[in-house]
């Protein structure tokens, strides 16, 4: 379908909204003069284009994305399993609640330096992320699971319908809304604390590297190239997970 009038006016006010605010930055850097304080979009445009021309560049993001989505990926699938068996089983639960409370509550640089001394910094990304990321997908799937329908359940067992189908029918519509929010806040949680983890542990031929690297000279323009490519690859890949896993678990309702 094409996008209509309104849609065009949408996408049309928010590309002025954004100009603006880069506006606003271009005037705050011209004001400061000063590149080490707050370098200006064009500088950081330079800086970007450069960094895009290098293969070290591709090589870093790529590290940095895979371990990043890797980590999101398991940490959703377990938390995700853990919240179903919490559900049938309310000893697993009760067994899990301390455990859940305390990785909500425990800091990035906790987890980064323990895991740092457990694995080393090759593949620190990945487990902060499934860390992190595996709390979020248990609550929620926990609740969602808990306000099921209790007629459709009771009618399900009047005839005896199978788990599979339960689940197909029942149990994946009730908590398509929940799980859609879920991993839409997971993935950016899983970014942040991915490259955190990076810029602490120092994984060389990182994203989290590049950021450190910046930083040790000086360097605010590579600074903020790093930070919009952190927040581009984010969003892009935010957009194709949700649409792979919303294809495989019905996430998205369809349309007639």
């Amino acid at each position: 379908m094409k996008p209509d009038k309104n849609q065009y006016k949408s996408i049309a006010g928010k590309v002025i909204i954004i100009l603006i605010w880069i506006c606003i930055w271009q005037l705050l850097s011209i004001l400061i003069h000063n590149k080490i304080l707050l370098a200006g979009p064009v500088e950081t445009l330079e800086a970007l284009w450069r960094m895009i021309l290098t293969g070290q560049y591709w090589k870093a993001l790529t590290f940095s994305a895979a371990r990043i989505i890797g980590g999101f990926c398991a940490g959703s699938a377990i938390g995700i399993c853990l919240a179903w068996n919490a559900y049938r089983v309310k000893l697993t639960e009760d067994f899990l609640n301390p455990l859940i409370s305390v990785l909500k509550a425990i800091p990035v640089a906790s987890f980064v330096i323990i895991l740092l001394i457990w694995a080393g910094n090759k593949m620190l990304s990945f487990y902060v992320s499934a860390l992190i990321v595996m709390p979020v997908l248990y609550l929620n799937t926990l609740s969602g699971l808990k306000a099921s329908d209790v007629k459709l359940l009771e009618m399900a067992k009047v005839f005896r319908m199978s788990m599979w189908r339960q689940v197909r029918y029942i149990y994946i519509p009730g908590i398509r809304p929940v799980l859609r929010s879920a991993f839409q806040a997971a993935l950016g949680m899983a970014w942040k604390s991915g490259v955190a983890a990076e810029v602490i542990g120092q994984p060389l031929g990182s994203v989290g590297n590049g950021l450190y690297q910046s930083k040790i000279y000086l360097e605010t323009a590579d600074l903020f190239a790093w930070t919009i490519t952190i927040i581009v690859a984010s969003f892009l890949i935010e957009r194709l997970l949700l649409k792979v896993i919303g294809r495989g678990l019905l996430l998205k309702e369809k349309t007639v």
